[in-house]
Formats: structure tokens, sequence, C-alpha cells
């Protein structure tokens, strides 16, 4: 893959995923970047956006942290130096940041985050740290000087009194420094330290994975709300014992085969893994459509062949079962049976829709009702 460098996403995934950095030069060449300095404040001073500013030396504190919305003044009171905005989700607000995003489908949509802009003048940075996701930072505008390597966890020591988890000693092993264009991947747990040389903007695609705390409390969550939740834990064979003191091993057994029944579902792990991983991150992000549409127009604009894209926030995944197929869209749950099985893969491929392959489904009034529940819902819409 050209974006790449040269090598194929199976190379990429077998040699660097999860495993070591790699600095990739004119990964998109002669990008230009789609937002500029003052649009990112723009968005910043949104009440729906989420944006954070980082100051170096925040009267005399180290890397202080300050959350959004901004006002327009404050960008008017910001030091010449050694300062960085960031505003999370821009593929969810800018049409044309969501477009990278279909450079990255080597790589599931479920383990997608978002693209995050990081704006600094000359000397800003958000300090030495390391992330616990897969990263892509694509340099957009400017120049930044990287540092990266060697791997940090939680017992890595860090600099006191500030909120971040900046590194306080931590010297990386290799510096590049990155024009528009270039790209440096980074897998979870590398430090990393980036430092703007003029007037920059960076992109960060990120991917991030549950932690084992998030699957065991969402999963056990989702069964409590199930109807067998309510049922009590009898206990009809009841013998009795020496010291009524006991918790006897028999009752340990019964705990452990009734937790492990429950958990053992395979089926109800898929269901909840799709509603779970393609839940929007805000409910600010998919937003119906002014006008609803009925089945009938919606039919004639897929034959048409009207171009139908993803809203930029929505995450589209899907999961093969025996006999049916479940589609999952901004946290819901569609099952698809029989001939209506492949319009799953088809809406799941990427932001753009097939509409020649799509005009074929347009005759199945069940299936034309499903994209009218997607339409109306703001999951797709006309471009």
């Amino acid at each position: 893959m050209d974006m790449l460098g040269g090598i194929s996403a199976s190379e990429f995934l077998r040699d660097y995923w999860q495993k070591k950095p790699l600095v990739i030069r004119q990964a998109f060449p002669g990008f230009q970047c789609p937002v500029s300095a003052d649009e990112l404040a723009g968005l910043a001073c949104e009440e729906a956006v989420e944006s954070r500013i980082v100051l170096e030396n925040d009267a005399g504190k180290p890397w202080q942290l300050h959350n959004g919305p901004f006002t327009p003044e404050r960008f008017s009171e910001m030091p010449e130096k050694n300062w960085t905005l960031l505003v999370q989700g821009l593929d969810h607000w800018v049409p044309d940041i969501a477009e990278l995003l279909e450079h990255f489908r080597f790589i599931p949509n479920w383990r997608l985050d978002d693209i995050m802009a990081s704006y600094a003048p000359e000397g800003g940075s958000v300090g030495p740290h390391y992330d616990m996701y897969d990263v892509f930072l694509l340099q957009a505008q400017g120049h930044r000087r990287w540092t990266f390597g060697g791997h940090c966890d939680h017992t890595s020591p860090r600099v006191e009194g500030t909120p971040l988890r900046i590194l306080s000693s931590w010297d990386g092993e290799e510096t590049v420094v990155l024009e528009p264009g270039d790209m440096l991947y980074l897998p979870p747990g590398v430090g990393h330290y980036g430092v703007a040389e003029d007037d920059c903007i960076t992109l960060s695609v990120g991917f991030r994975v549950p932690t084992i705390d998030d699957l065991l409390t969402g999963f056990t969550d989702f069964l409590c709300n199930q109807d067998k939740a309510a049922e009590y834990l009898g206990d009809p064979d009841l013998k009795p014992q020496d010291n009524p003191g006991i918790i006897g091993s028999e009752v340990i057994d019964r705990l452990d085969s009734v937790i492990r029944e429950q958990l053992d579902d395979r089926r109800r792990l898929a269901l909840w893994f799709g509603q779970y991983s393609t839940a929007p991150k805000s409910l600010d992000i998919v937003v119906p459509p002014e006008e609803p549409a009925d089945r009938t127009e919606l039919a004639e604009a897929i034959r048409a062949l009207e171009p139908l894209r993803w809203n930029e926030g929505s995450r589209f995944a899907y999961h093969e079962f025996d006999g049916e197929t479940a589609l999952f869209v901004d946290g819901e749950q569609y099952l698809l049976k029989g001939d209506a099985r492949p319009l799953a893969p088809l809406l799941c491929a990427g932001a753009r829709i097939d509409m020649q392959a799509l005009a074929e489904f347009a005759g199945d009034e069940a299936l034309l009702g499903l994209l009218t529940t997607l339409y109306n819902q703001g999951s797709v819409y006309f471009e």
C-alpha cells in the first residue's frame, strides 16, 4: 500500500502492528490540511466538540490541562510559544478529515476510535508520554520533531503536579522531523515526545482496544439486564451442617456453574460486543435529518443511484452466525436472514456505499424498512 511506504497491509500487520514503530515518509504526498488553525480554534469554542489546551508552563506549574469549550478571547490571550490545542473526533465534524479513514480500512471498523487534531505554535507539545492504543501520527501542516522508543507502563516515573501522564525520566531511542504528508505509526506503550518546530497541525488516527475491565463490566451489565438475571439462586438440596458459618464447596460449585453458564453463551457475547463496539462516542454525533424520509422516497433515491454514505461519526460492523448475519450500526443490532444477509457486508465495506449493489435490495420491503430506519436515525445520508 502506498500509504504504508510500499509495504502491503499484510506485511505491516505482521511486522509492525502492536510490535514496533514505523516512520513512513510521504505516506500522503503533497498533503494539504483540510482545516486551518483558526477553524480548529472555532471548533474548540463549540459545546458539542471535545477540546483541550495544554500549557507547558502555566504560572509556574508544569504541563497544565484546560478543557473546552473555550471563548474566542481565550485564543487571543495565548502565549506565542509552548502550548497545544487538541480537538477530539475531528472526523465527526469535518467530512474531508473523515475521508482519510478510508485509507485505514485494513484495520477492522470496530477498532477505530477517531481522528484528533493537535495544533501547536513553535515549541508546543503535550510532553513525553505513552498511550495505550495504536496511533498513526500524520503531519498535516508545518513540522514536528518526534522522539520515540522504549516501552513504558504504569510503573514508569512521571512528573509530579500535573494531571497529564508526563514521563519524567525518559530519553527515547530515535528522533525524526516529520513534514506534511509524513506519518509515524506507534504501537501501545511506546514512549513518544512531539515538539512543534513551527506552526504545525498533526492528525492522530487512533485505534483503541477496550480494557479487560471494560469488557467484564460491560458484558455483565448487559447480562444483568436480561430476563434471566431476575431468577434466584435456589438450594432445594440443602443439608444440615456442623457449623452455620461454613460456606460449603457445593455452594461454590453451584455459583461456578451458574456464572459459567451465563458467560458461556457465545451468541449473546457477539450481539453484546457488536452493540458495545459500535455505540457512538456521544449523543451529539448521530443526529436525525430535519426531514425524515419514507420508504418510497428512499427507494427512488437508491434506484437513481444517488450517493449514500455513512454519517461521519457512525460506526458499522457485522458478525456472521450460522443461518443469519447480525448488522450493528451505532449501538443497535439488526438480524438479517436468507437473501438479506449480503446487505451487511455491503453496508460495512466503507463510508461510501456501492449504490449499484444497494439498488438490488431496494425492492425488498423489509430491507427498505431497515435502510429507511438507518437514514431517519442519521446513520446514513445522501451526499
